[in-house]
């Protein structure tokens, strides 16, 4: 089966601007925008062409004061950023002008947070497993409050937004209806934590990343199993489909980042890395992929991105 993306004549384009290394990269609902969070405890938003011809702005977000974790685009306004930090507040952010428009404080260390795809709610996840839901019309007034009794990391919404999904550290998945947050399956995904999530944009699957360094592809409809992808040696920190569902990017400690096809189970690239991988997001118009991790510039101890898929270096 012939590859629809000429995968092998592809490069990356490295991105410098933060002073130390970069956790979190997101592509905004359009794909014109890629926001980048970082230790440096601030985010920046870049301009990135799908064609990588014009010269790249960077607009810096400050008003943190402990490292960005984690990052989300608002899926509705290609304008509107949501942030994570260890500074327990959660911040929205105007991408235009570079202003927090709203913040709220929490209880801890926020570490994973992600929209429901009609931009109403925002879930996010503390390193004190505690699960807080936003309403972004009444910001600073959480709707659910939950502390688990066990390790939760990454959450995700469905496209419709009716089932919301907790990776643990236990190996499930909790899946949950939504809006009124039931019990509505247990899947024992993996022999070790779950650590990531993706949900296809085509609506077919969802995808777990797990510390026994497989990736599991699974149903949505019918929550079953399908495959596996096998290639990784490390926990997978990180995973992401492509705009069309054809193939998953995931990530570890290896030094390389894996590209399979989600049909057939195999590899069909694998980008090197020069360090540990934290975050890989596609571009949801354009083969473009996203990476970052804890390299560092060669001289100093500025952190990088980097997006692979440009027809030129």
């Amino acid at each position: 089966m012939e590859e629809t993306i000429p995968f092998k004549s592809l490069h990356s384009r490295e991105y410098q601007g933060h002073k130390k290394k970069v956790h979190s990269v997101a592509w905004n609902s359009n794909g014109t925008k890629l926001a980048s969070g970082s230790v440096d405890q601030t985010a920046r938003i870049w301009n990135i062409e799908p064609h990588g011809h014009s010269k790249v702005k960077d607009l810096e977000l400050k008003g943190h004061t402990d490292s960005v974790d984690q990052l989300c685009w608002d899926p509705k306004h290609s304008d509107l950023l949501a942030t994570a930090s260890g500074d327990k507040s959660v911040r929205l952010w105007d991408a235009r002008s570079g202003k927090c428009t709203q913040q709220a404080e929490l209880s801890g260390e926020n570490i994973n947070i992600a929209y429901r795809p009609d931009g109403t709610h925002i879930a996010v996840g503390n390193r004190d497993d505690h699960l807080t839901i936003l309403d972004v019309r009444k910001f600073n007034k959480p709707i659910f409050m939950h502390e688990f009794q066990y390790e939760v990391n990454e959450i995700a919404w469905n496209m419709s937004g009716d089932l919301f999904f907790l990776t643990t550290g236990l190996g499930t998945v909790e899946v949950l209806s939504y809006p009124d947050r039931l019990p509505r399956d247990t899947l024992t995904a993996h022999t070790a934590g779950c650590y990531c999530i993706a949900i296809d944009p085509k609506r077919r699957y969802f995808a777990v990343g797990s510390a026994d360094s497989l990736v599991s592809l699974w149903d949505i409809s019918d929550m079953l199993c399908l495959r596996t992808f096998t290639k990784l040696e490390s926990p997978v920190r990180t995973i992401s489909f492509n705009h069309t569902g054809e193939y998953i990017a995931s990530a570890s400690e290896d030094l390389f980042i894996d590209i399979s096809n989600v049909q057939t189970g195999r590899t069909v690239h694998q980008i090197p890395c020069r360090a540990a991988m934290n975050s890989v997001e596609w571009n949801p118009k354009y083969n473009l992929l996203a990476y970052a991790g804890d390299d560092k510039n060669k001289y100093t101890d500025e952190g990088v991105f980097r997006v692979f898929g440009f027809d030129s270096s």
